[in-house]
């Protein structure tokens, strides 16, 4: 598949916090989803969609949302399933949008687009780093991380790949919706204390200039409509956003 993802890896201590983390880290895929959008284009064409690649690659059995497994023996059971019936090798061939990668000790999220500049790179991995952490910490304090039903976060899925940052979405069991906008910038000020705790809050913070300078998805589409639909001209914007950032896009 013609489709480039960024993956962010975070060490988590014990396997039994692995799967609790994940089924409420689902819950905020779509939100690391609008703000790393950046295929609103394939095969020279405009989709209509803010990130296109979430629904291409999803179209694989083994990719898209991982199942609501709740426990490390339930994943192997998974696993040996998929080994003994030859639809996988090993476990990395598991291509959920979040998914546990034994072999690092690590949570992988693989939700989001490529990113063409290392400061919105750097502010998506820190805002994955901190909900791991304050999930983590709920377990630790004997909370349980919040979940949601799976088809909720198919819709969400759905409306983040579509509408990007504009996006609605389902924010809590009880069916509540908030603009993903706004409860990104929220979560922003209610987990900036964890941010400092691991040193990142400078990186974490950058999420602000995300939400108010507009995604990689809205770039590429205003440089396509000032040049008349030229996708050419998009791809020398990306260029200079990769070496220059997102100040270098005008014009």
């Amino acid at each position: 598949m013609m489709i480039w993802g960024i993956h962010v890896h975070v060490g988590v201590e014990d396997r039994d916090k692995v799967l609790p983390i994940i089924a409420a880290l689902t819950g905020y895929l779509p939100h690391l989803q609008a703000l790393a959008a950046s295929s609103p284009f394939w095969a020279g064409e405009r989709t209509g969609y803010a990130s296109n690649r979430a629904l291409v690659f999803q179209q694989l059995p083994t990719a898209g949302l991982p199942w609501p497994l709740h426990t490390w023996d339930e994943f192997e059971a998974y696993l040996d399933d998929m080994v003994r019936t030859g639809v996988m090798a090993d476990a990395t061939e598991v291509r959920w949008d979040i998914r546990p990668a034994p072999r690092w000790g690590t949570i992988e999220v693989r939700a989001c687009d490529g990113l063409s500049t290392l400061p919105e790179l750097a502010s998506v991995a820190a805002l994955v780093q901190v909900l791991v952490e304050h999930f983590s910490r709920m377990i630790d304090e004997g909370r349980t991380p919040p979940t949601m039903p799976p088809w909720f976060h198919r819709e969400n899925k759905w409306r983040a790949a579509r509408y990007g940052l504009d996006a609605r979405v389902i924010a809590h069991a009880d069916g509540t919706q908030r603009g993903v906008r706004e409860h990104i910038a929220d979560l922003v000020e209610e987990l900036a204390p964890i941010a400092e705790d691991l040193r990142c809050e400078r990186e974490f913070t950058g999420i602000r200039s995300i939400l108010t300078g507009g995604a990689g998805y809205a770039r590429q589409l205003s440089v396509a409509d000032a040049a008349g639909g030229d996708l050419r001209a998009v791809v020398q914007h990306l260029i200079r956003e990769f070496r220059l950032g997102p100040a270098s896009s005008v014009g």
